[in-house]
């Protein structure tokens, strides 16, 4: 679960950027938050992320790296990054090894991208860019 300031800005980052798919969703009027399922839609994969969007919540939640983070597989590592930082999504830890990637959601939290089977070889620009805060 991940909780959400801004759920639009939430589900263009996992369901337009990452390909997630919103399954249900609970609105709780009498406790001010909504409770959002995403999944991948793929045949057999009973996974989901919940996203908790707590309606009066005006500051930021505090996220430390100790919090952890979600991780997807993708098909094409590099593609992914690619059309994420297109997007303005921030890369914190490069795809350099064509395994694995760390971005940043809109709510501060870390996502890390897998490629799905081998790494990819290494490329620019990635291979060259450096990492940028914590992950």
């Amino acid at each position: 679960m991940l909780r959400v300031r801004d759920l639009a800005a939430a589900l263009e980052f996992f369901c337009d950027h990452l390909g997630l798919r919103e399954v249900r969703r609970r609105e709780v009027p009498a406790g001010r938050f909504t409770l959002l399922f995403l999944s991948t839609g793929a045949e057999g994969d009973r996974a989901e992320v919940e996203l908790t969007h707590n309606w009066d919540q005006a500051e930021p939640y505090s996220i430390g790296r100790s919090f952890g983070h979600l991780a997807f597989e993708v098909e094409d590592l590099y593609a992914t990054c690619a059309k994420l930082q297109r997007a303005g999504v921030e890369i914190l830890r490069p795809p350099r090894d064509g395994r694995m990637a760390f971005v940043r959601s809109p709510d501060g939290a870390s996502v890390e991208l897998l490629q799905r089977g081998e790494a990819l070889a290494p490329a620019e620009p990635w291979a060259s860019l450096p990492n940028r805060g914590e992950w």
